[in-house]
């Protein structure tokens, strides 16, 4: 290969450079979202440990779908509203004190399970109020040029903690203290809030909207009005709901290998997910966007049929590599469909919508494993059945969506930008 094709294919590390906000928020995000995986594979792996059932760790997910329904829509008017980044760097201190806590009830002789709950929908309380405000921030931190960029650079960081983070909490757990865990995730809060305290303000839009149901409904109709967006909330829907089996993961670690094997599972998808990132230079000069997120949504369930069939670790392994880059490709360019096309004054608002499709599939999707899995379907049945339904679904959706399948990223960079202007226009007045 020569250095030009090279080139094409690396990830544009340009953001980094240009821009000194961005490098602290991803240099923050990075290091908290490693300790957060631990935490995210400790606690299921503790409420397994303490039940044995696989419907009570899918109930995890319930327990942190509803406050998630609702405080997503008050954090995306939040977002529109005051200084984004207070609102992160808030978000980061609250998540912090709900990881002591965990490490708290661990050192107790006796945990509590229900304890284990309140904690994930607290943390999904507050995840739905931080999360569209820091959505709606990164673009605002690089020039317009650069958001394929800086959507394939935020990735990168969650997607190396997710492959990182997952492989060092299965052996933290297997040969510490769970107390000890919890710490570990503790302190990388400490860094992030450090580096989210150097970053400037990112003030409100001009003339923004007051927090109010009414400026809640304008968002959900300007998301209805595109249909191009309800297609990247639908497929991802559908991908995850059929096709997410993190609620087996410890389960069917038991089957390949024991605890330490957990890391690996929970690690595999971001192999993948970081082979694509690190190879996504060419996707921003892909401007049918809608019907990559549909290949690539296909394309992982492809992967976690191919999860589900198998009976062997490297090849379980190999297939969630393979469904978690199918993954990295839909999430990049639904990131930039949503970053190139919606005005700035709705970005909050719109971000707590784009929060609810990605969280929400997952969070089903647990259920739906956890329930299909008590079946005859067993642990593989439910993964490869699963991952059935989800291609099955994005083939129907779409049929059915045809201007989001034909798409054109060139269009919508242009309708962004005379929206942005006409609100700019309307604010001078």
């Amino acid at each position: 290969m020569t250095d030009r094709p090279r080139r094409r294919l690396a990830i544009d590390l340009s953001p980094l450079r240009t821009s000194r906000d961005f490098r602290l928020v991803f240099a923050g995000g990075a290091i908290s979202s490693f300790g957060s995986f631990i935490t995210y594979v400790t606690i299921p792996y503790q409420v397994a440990k303490i039940t044995d059932d696989p419907l009570m760790v899918g109930l995890i997910g319930v327990c942190e779908l509803v406050p998630l329904l609702v405080m997503a829509f008050v954090g995306g008017a939040l977002a529109d509203f005051i200084d984004r980044r207070l609102l992160v760097r808030g978000g980061e201190i609250a998540l912090a004190a709900l990881c002591g806590v965990l490490l708290l009830n661990a050192l107790s002789d006796e945990p509590h399970l229900w304890l284990l709950f309140v904690i994930a929908a607290l943390t999904a309380t507050v995840s739905g109020l931080q999360r569209p405000a820091l959505d709606a921030m990164v673009p605002r931190l690089v020039r317009p040029e650069e958001l394929p960029a800086t959507m394939a650079m935020s990735s990168l960081g969650v997607q190396v903690a997710q492959l990182g983070g997952p492989a060092v909490a299965g052996l933290l757990i297997a040969s510490v203290d769970l107390w000890l865990v919890y710490a570990f995730d503790l302190v990388t809060f400490v860094v992030s809030v450090a580096c989210l305290s150097l970053v400037k303000a990112v003030p409100p839009p001009p003339d923004a909207e007051r927090p109010s149901l009414r400026s809640v409904v304008t968002g959900l109709n300007y998301a209805r009005s595109r249909p191009e967006l309800l297609g990247t909330y639908l497929v991802d829907i559908n991908a995850m709901f059929f096709g997410m089996p993190q609620a087996l993961y410890p389960f069917l670690a038991m089957q390949l290998g024991g605890p330490r094997v957990l890391g690996l599972l929970y690690a595999a998808p971001s192999v993948g997910t970081l082979i694509a990132t690190l190879t996504s230079g060419w996707t921003g000069r892909v401007h049918r966007h809608g019907l990559m997120v549909i290949v690539a949504a296909g394309f992982w369930g492809v992967g976690i049929v191919g999860a589900g069939l198998s009976h062997l670790l490297w090849l379980t392994l190999a297939c969630l590599a393979f469904a978690g880059a199918a993954d990295m490709v839909s999430g990049i360019f639904r990131a930039i469909m949503w970053s190139q096309t919606i005005p700035d004054h709705l970005r909050g608002r719109l971000a707590g919508i784009e929060m609810l499709s990605y969280t929400t599939g997952p969070l089903l999707g647990q259920l739906r494993s956890g329930l299909m899995a008590r079946t005859r379907l067993g642990i593989g049945g439910s993964i490869w059945v699963g991952g059935v339904l989800c291609v099955i679904g994005t083939v129907g959706l779409a049929l059915a969506l045809p201007r989001f399948r034909d798409y054109n990223g060139k269009d919508g960079l242009a309708r962004k930008q005379a929206e942005d202007q006409a609100w700019a226009a309307r604010s001078s007045v």
